[in-house]
C-alpha cells in the first residue's frame, strides 16, 4: 500500500515539472535580449537537469527505493533552490513582473512540497 503512494506521488511530480518548465520557457523567451542568453540560459540548464533527475528517479523508483533515490531528490531540490534565486534576481532587476514571479514561485512551491514528501518517505524506508 505504501509503495503505491510513492508511485502515485512520482506520477504527479512529472506532469507538474513539465508544466513548470513549459511556463518558465515562455517567461525566459520574454526576458531582455542580453539576459535571455545569460541568466535565461542558466535557468534553462537548471530546468533540464531537474527534469532529467526527475525522470531518472521515476525509473529507479520502479525497482526499489534506495539511497540513490534520496540523492536524486536532493539534487532536484537543489535545482529548485537555484531557480528560486534566479527568479528573485529577475524580479529585483525588473526583468519579470510580480505576476510571473508569483506564478513561478507557486509552481516551485508545489513541486517542493512533493519532493519533501518523497524525501521523508524514502528516508523512512531506508
Amino acid at each position: 500500500m505504501e509503495r503505491e503512494n510513492v508511485e502515485n506521488k512520482q506520477l504527479i511530480l512529472i506532469p507538474k515539472v513539465e508544466d513548470y518548465i513549459e511556463y518558465m520557457l515562455n517567461v525566459i523567451v520574454k526576458l531582455p535580449r542580453t539576459e535571455k542568453f545569460n541568466i535565461g540560459n542558466e535557468y534553462k540548464l537548471s530546468l533540464y537537469k531537474m527534469m532529467y533527475n526527475t525522470l531518472y528517479l521515476n525509473k529507479i523508483n520502479r525497482k526499489k527505493q534506495t539511497l540513490e533515490g534520496i540523492d536524486l531528490l536532493n539534487k532536484i531540490d537543489t535545482e529548485l533552490n537555484c531557480q528560486r534565486i534566479y527568479l528573485r534576481i529577475m524580479k529585483k532587476q525588473k526583468w519579470i513582473d510580480i505576476k510571473k514571479f508569483d506564478v513561478s514561485m507557486s509552481k516551485i512551491y508545489e513541486i517542493g512540497k512533493i519532493i519533501g514528501g518523497l524525501i521523508k518517505t524514502y528516508a523512512k524506508n531506508n
